[in-house]
């Protein structure tokens, strides 16, 4: 069985839903995860924000506007009565929803609620149109078997167990559907798996259930070699090992959300990334032997980083200071991106800056502290073991008309990344390309 993912973009118009059978064959079994339609997502998180904020006449006034976009797509998406009338029934049903939980006391969890219609949203208007023309396809709510535990990580044993359960009472079906994003918490509350999380989602059915390959359809012929958006000349790359990827997504390759390749990378389930607007382009595969030896791969940007630099005496020759500050980070759920140290500081990079004013309030009682906001980690990708020589100083080489701020080397064998100030970042990607490819 293949797991197919579809990105909001591929979903974004009523064309765009009905071209998912210029992809999806309904014959072959498979089960195809959907994101909500393309800007979905975001109305919805404002519609919370408001009602956060008690501005419940903005967020009624959200909620009309959004739903007269999806007036506008059932319209275009059903040609008979009947199937115009399915839709207008399953889009009045998730707005009055929305809508009726301004009557109640707004929390996170309500949040959390609205955020999942998007994802019901699609997957339903799909199912309806396939209905409509003739084609079977059972829907499958990722409420039912997607579920996080205590610590938002992902149960793949009971979504093994449960997934698996469902697939057994449908022998003769073929075409399943299912929302990305959403799933329960450790209470059973609905919750979901962040941004991106389709991708995500899709990687942890593969694994879960043991897929012959995860496919992530986009709106670009697989992962480039480095920006296309800001540097030309960039070309897909054929194959990329799992640790490869891993290290693209996490520091910046839009094209891929970092966690889905974990996953697929420990039941060893291939994951290759496609292009919606050109099918036939042959995309990426990412697999356990996708790696090239000896080579730089490709390039990729982090941005909205924060770098905090902590001075102190007390360091000199002291066991244990270390641990104390990863501890305060620990304790505020804040991840470390980049580390570097000396006889007397230590430097660090952040990407979650919600709880920044309280972890520098705590490090300061260990020496004196300064922060550096609006920075980029650009990760250079490729084969850095022990036995290649000469492409650290080729990375450097590139940038060193750049003023870099840490340097990064040696704790993984697949990326060198240097940080720097985020108006650097352009020249940076542009200079490295010149360089290496």
């Amino acid at each position: 069985m293949k797991i197919l993912k579809f990105g909001g973009t591929s979903v974004g118009s009523a064309e765009r839903i009905k071209g998912l059978l210029d992809i999806v064959d309904p014959s072959e079994r498979q089960i195809v995860v959907l994101s909500a339609v393309a800007g979905t997502t975001n109305a919805l998180v404002e519609i919370g924000k408001a009602y956060l904020a008690g501005k419940k006449d903005e967020a009624k006034q959200l909620i009309v506007a959004h739903k007269d976009k999806y007036e506008s797509l059932i319209k275009e998406l059903f040609s008979t009565e009947n199937g115009y009338k399915n839709g207008k029934e399953l889009i009045d049903y998730h707005f009055n929803l929305i809508a009726s939980l301004s009557n109640d006391l707004f929390t996170p969890v309500e949040e959390k609620v609205i955020l999942a219609q998007g994802e019901l949203l699609s997957t339903t208007l799909w199912h309806f149109h396939l209905e409509e023309i003739g084609i079977k396809s059972v829907l499958l709510p990722a409420l039912d078997f997607m579920k996080i535990d205590e610590d938002n990580e992902p149960v793949i044993p009971f979504i093994n167990e449960k997934l698996s359960a469902i697939l057994a009472n449908h022998p003769e079906n073929t075409l399943f559907i299912t929302q990305g994003y959403i799933c329960r918490n450790a209470f059973g509350e609905i919750d979901n798996l962040r941004r991106g999380g389709s991708d995500y989602t899709a990687s942890l059915i593969g694994a879960a259930i043991q897929a012959d390959e995860v496919q992530i359809w986009t709106d670009i012929d697989g992962m480039h070699n480095n920006d296309p958006r800001v540097v030309k000349g960039t070309t897909p790359i054929a194959n990329l090992s799992f640790d490869e990827a891993a290290e693209l997504a996490y520091f910046g390759a839009k094209i891929l959300h970092p966690q889905s390749v974990f996953p697929a990378q420990k039941y060893n389930v291939p994951v290759r990334l496609l292009n919606t607007m050109d099918p036939k382009a042959s995309g990426t595969l990412i697999s356990k032997d996708g790696g090239q030896k000896g080579a730089i791969r490709a390039i990729a940007a982090k941005d909205e980083i924060t770098a905090i630099h902590i001075h102190s005496s007390r360091m000199l020759l002291a066991y244990g200071f270390l641990r104390k500050i990863f501890e305060i980070f620990e304790r505020y759920k804040t991840p470390i991106d980049m580390i570097t140290t000396s006889e007397v500081a230590v430097s660090l990079s952040i990407d979650d800056t919600r709880n920044l004013e309280d972890i520098i309030r705590e490090v300061e009682d260990f020496g004196t502290v300064s922060v550096d906001r609006d920075q980029t980690i650009v990760c250079i990708v490729g084969d850095f073991g022990a036995n290649t020589n000469g492409y650290a100083a080729r990375v450097l080489d590139a940038v060193k008309h750049l003023p870099v701020r840490m340097i990064s080397y040696g704790g993984s064998d697949y990326n060198v990344s240097i940080l720097l100030n985020s108006e650097h970042k352009t020249e940076a990607l542009r200079s490295l390309h010149n360089r290496l490819f």
